[in-house]
């Protein structure tokens, strides 16, 4: 096999992969297989806050300690996708010694081919330059997915969450440290949207614009000639901004908050500040759908 070829079965393989043979765990030929530690792998789970409804995908499944501890302790089913054929024989060995194979399966697939249109989290130990290669096929994915990952982050995509675990053992990477980040995979709102407001007594019709880099927001919204700026985020499929709209009395500070679906968004808004705060609903419609802002990762990359 020439030496390509090894790298990229490595890669492939999604766990980290090393080198040094004194760092090597039991694996195929010279593919060398780093496991998550298990105190990293049960808090990156309950970051994610997996349980009975839950259905984990692992890209790069290794010895299967995520999709097993995912079913064994919190009740979720999955799958794990690896290419090295001997560490799934080790994984369905541990699903079937742990008493979970009916719900920890494992599959030999190249994880860039495997669906994961059924997974509610996700989870890897892959290098970054994988992480964005697979970054896209995560985004298209329901909004409210979790994504968890070791050590390595999704470039410009930043984090919902991030921690520092102290590991004493781990002499790969930050020796000593694990890195574990989750996101949420966000709702597309990227475009033009209409709502109306009461103002004065009357409804007021107002053109909401969003300009969306992940789960960060940027706008405007607009009534006539007058716009006012806007900022906010999206967790998944809840959203908030805030602005001060243009022909609001006294230009009041309105917080926005709701939930995504599809082509509307209902939720409530709070005008004003202090004692003088007052909450009604709201809602909008998309009146045309625009296109996500590309991340400076991704221009750099063509």
């Amino acid at each position: 096999m020439n030496c390509f070829k090894k790298l990229y079965l490595a890669l492939a393989a999604s766990t980290v992969l090393l080198i040094t043979p004194a760092l090597s765990q039991e694996g195929r030929g010279d593919v060398v297989y780093v496991p998550t530690p298990q105190v990293v792998v049960d808090e990156m789970l309950r970051m994610a806050k997996i349980g009975p409804n839950d259905y984990l995908i692992d890209l790069g499944s290794g010895d299967g300690r995520f999709v097993i501890t995912a079913a064994k302790k919190f009740g979720a089913r999955g799958f794990g996708v690896d290419l090295d054929t001997y560490l799934l024989r080790m994984a369905r060995q541990n699903a079937q010694s742990e008493g979970v194979s009916d719900r920890a399966n494992f599959v030999e697939q190249n994880l860039f081919e495997t669906d994961l249109s059924q997974a509610t989290v996700i989870s890897s130990y892959l290098l970054p330059e994988m992480n964005l290669k697979l970054r896209p096929r995560i985004l298209a994915l329901k909004a409210g997915t979790r994504v968890i990952a070791h050590d390595y982050h999704m470039g410009d995509w930043y984090p919902d969450d991030q921690r520092d675990i102290p590991v004493p053992e781990k002499k790969v990477g930050t020796p000593g440290i694990s890195y574990v980040y989750l996101w949420y995979v966000p709702a597309r709102v990227a475009g033009k949207w209409q709502t109306q407001l009461q103002t004065a007594g009357k409804e007021v019709p107002y053109e909401i614009a969003f300009d969306q880099l992940f789960q960060i927001l940027e706008g405007t919204m607009r009534a006539g000639p007058e716009s006012a700026t806007l900022r906010g985020r999206l967790n998944g499929d809840q959203i908030t901004f805030t602005t001060q709209p243009k022909g609001s009395p006294g230009n009041q500070r309105h917080e926005f908050s709701g939930k995504v679906n599809g082509d509307t968004i209902t939720g409530t808004v709070r005008i004003g500040e202090g004692a003088n705060v007052r909450q009604a609903s709201w809602s909008a419609k998309l009146m045309a759908r625009g296109e996500m802002r590309a991340a400076k990762d991704e221009a750099e990359a063509r």
